[in-house]
């Protein structure tokens, strides 16, 4: 068999929303937190394994916000509480000063440190307490890099507790010098060829959206279109062109490729790409396939040209093993797999081309230490594989073996279409806000000064962010979601008042329905013995059983959302029983298997899925929904333990869940905290 070749091209994005309010203040801490945690570190992790090459896109608003901590207690309100002594906050801003701590990630960053654990479940702190919390949720916070490499960072963990007012101080400096060495650390990268780098629109906007709203209805025919819109297409220019003139203002040079915002294409867009000297973009494979007209994955493994711009488009599947699965294996098992798949694609294409394109930030809260251990491995082993060459976005802009497009579909990275940015009220809602100001704008704009006119379009442009789009309706959940809708009519608010009009009363009306990530899960009420038959008309017998809906799972990030939607779950003294509901004629067609584990013991459980089934350890039905039986021999001596699952076709993982994490069982457990009437 002759020696395999495969080009491996890593896309980081590296983004954040302007969380700057009509008075510049970022009104949420999440680009500092970040900041110490993932920007620096990402390229640093590639940089430690020589030889290897990546490609990062940092956007518009994330430079912006990083260039702001040359003064952070003028321009983060976050750190503005963080700093004072506890005795001189106002109530309401303790409260959200802890809410927003309390939001870090429990298994992996808070249950670490053993006295933050013990902080963060008591109901109210002293003062002394509350700057021993917000020090050990800033330490945290800290990557491994500063745990690595800054003797302060050092010796304040080896400190632990007793914290003062001077450490907090000491600390916030410390940070924020290091935040000053991010960008510079890139450029010197992207200098050497160890990275490519590049940039999206200035707002990050769903640029199809802006040029032409009919893109949502002709990439989903079943979208409702937003009433009466207008084309935004002086928007989108302004949009890409503020971007590369930032860009170059921060690199020294003009960008050579844009990752459009949400890998939202289309083609006008590219056209506007091309017109201002961008050689390259990159999307996702729903894009390739619906401009083939073709699902056949070998064609994905290769760039293609349009009308002369390079375009790559990223392995979905691939991706989100990354971004969602690998977070529940070691990082030497997560890197052998990801391997063991992508092997078969270099045996079976001639200098196969594979783009893994994902969120360089959000994930790794969720991985232990911060995902050091799977980048680890996983950078070692590309180091020790001949076959597997890592490449950079420019690099691929250069191959000879491209395909040729003659048709770009419209759609995004997330299902092909424009459904997470439109088509809901409440996204719709927010589109007819922007249509009304931008109309009340072209009838008077001739009364305004150039100044602020300036002004005015900087916060049209504000406004039309993916992410605001993103936390309306019920495809997404956070705590903050309020404070994102604020933050987005703030911006059409502050327009009205730049052209010294009452704003419009709807503007004061949050859109968002209050949504908590809470809602996905429901625990049990009762124990339960139901009949195993996978039949839907055995209501009563799951009646009290808790229940996770995995649809309301999806946050910061967004995957392909796999067959299984509800879990349901309950147990009594002796079994544990599972009811799968979702998309069961998959189950009929394809030879897929379950994988259970037990992570106290590390065992693993694997059957397969397509027929009814009995073992010792296992009982399985399979007719309307899946339901199962796991008997003693699963979790034999243990009363309380975590299960997870895995649905496997071959050595692909089609789903993991739950998809927070794992699912805990207590069959010790009295219901008397759940009961309900």
């Amino acid at each position: 068999m002759e020696q395999p070749s495969l080009n491996l091209c890593f896309f980081w994005h590296m983004h954040q929303p302007d969380y700057r309010g009509s008075d510049g203040v970022m009104t949420m801490p999440w680009v500092f937190l970040h900041a110490i945690k993932d920007y620096y570190e990402m390229p640093w992790l590639l940089n430690r394994q020589k030889g290897l090459k990546a490609t990062f896109n940092i956007t518009a608003p994330l430079i912006e916000q990083l260039n702001l901590y040359s003064d952070p207690l003028k321009n983060d309100y976050f750190l503005s509480l963080w700093e004072k002594h506890p005795s001189l906050l106002e109530e309401d801003a303790k409260v959200w000063l802890i809410k927003t701590c309390k939001s870090t990630q429990y298994e992996t960053m808070i249950k670490p440190i053993a006295y933050l654990e013990e902080l963060y479940h008591k109901e109210s702190l002293n003062d002394d307490e509350l700057i021993d919390f917000q020090m050990l949720f800033m330490l945290t916070w800290c990557g491994n890099y500063l745990r690595q490499e800054n003797r302060l960072v050092k010796a304040l963990f080896k400190k632990g507790r007793g914290f003062t007012q001077s450490d907090k101080a000491e600390l916030l400096q410390a940070l924020v010098e290091f935040i000053a060495t991010i960008l510079p650390f890139y450029a010197k990268l992207q200098k050497e060829g160890v990275i490519s780098l590049s940039t999206t629109p200035y707002n990050h906007p769903i640029l199809p959206l802006l040029l032409d709203m009919n893109n949502a209805k002709r990439a989903n025919e079943h979208t409702t279109l937003v009433a009466n819109p207008i084309s935004l297409r002086d928007d989108a220019i302004e949009q890409v062109e503020r971007s590369i003139a930032l860009y170059e203002e921060t690199f020294g040079m003009k960008p050579t490729g844009f990752w459009p915002a949400e890998g939202a294409v289309d083609e006008a867009s590219v056209a506007i790409y091309k017109a201002c000297g961008l050689s390259w973009i990159a999307t996702d494979e729903a894009i390739l396939f619906r401009s083939l007209g073709d699902d056949n994955r070998d064609n994905l493994y290769k760039p293609y040209s349009f009308n002369g711009m390079t375009m790559g488009f990223r392995d979905h599947g691939l991706s989100d093993l990354i971004g969602f699965n690998y977070r529940f294996k070691s990082g030497h098992d997560a890197s052998e797999h990801f391997m063991q798949v992508v092997e078969p694609i270099a045996y079976r294409q001639e200098d196969a081309t594979l783009f893994v394109i994902l969120d360089g930030e959000n994930a790794w809260e969720f991985f232990d230490n911060n995902a050091y251990d799977f980048f680890t491995a996983l950078y070692k082993r590309f180091s020790q594989t001949p076959w597997c060459k890592t490449v950079t976005m420019d690099e691929v802009s250069q191959l000879k073996n491209q395909g040729k497009l003659e048709m770009l579909a419209a759609g995004s990275w997330i299902h092909g279409n424009f459904d997470t940015w439109s088509g809901h009220d409440e996204k719709n809602r927010a589109w007819e806000l922007i249509y009304q100001t931008k109309r009340d704008y072209e009838n008077h704009k001739q009364a305004v000064s150039e100044e602020v006119a300036e002004e005015i379009k900087f916060h049209f442009l504000a406004s039309e962010c993916s992410d605001w789009f993103w936390w309306y309706g019920d495809d997404h959940v956070t705590e903050f979601g309020l404070e994102f809708d604020a933050l987005f009519r703030e911006h059409l608010i502050t327009i009205y008042h730049l052209l010294h009009m009452q704003p419009p009363a709807d503007l004061f009306e949050p859109i968002i329905s209050h949504k908590s990530s809470a809602s996905f899960l429901r625990k049990p009420q009762k124990a339960i013995a139901p009949c195993i038959d996978g039949k839907n008309c055995s209501f009563f017998d799951w009646l009290g059983a808790g229940c996770i809906d995995e649809s309301k799972l999806y946050s910061t990030m967004d995957r392909v959302r796999g067959p299984i939607e509800k879990i349901y779950y309950g147990h009594n003294d002796s079994t544990v029983f599972i009811a799968f509901e979702g998309d069961i004629s998959l189950f009929k067609r394809e030879v897929l298997e379950l994988q259970i584990i037990v992570e106290e013991r590390g065992e693993k459980f694997t059957f397969p899925m397509r027929q009814s089934n009995r073992s010792e350890s296992v009982e399985l039905a399979l007719h309307e929904r899946i339901e199962l039986a796991l008997f003693e021999n699963v979790f034999k001596n243990l009363t309380a333990f975590h299960l997870r699952f895995e649905i496997l076709d071959g050595d692909n993982i089609v789903q993991t869940m739950p998809g927070y994490g794992s699912l805990f069982i207590d069959l010790t457990e009295s219901y008397a905290d759940n009961w309900f009437v």
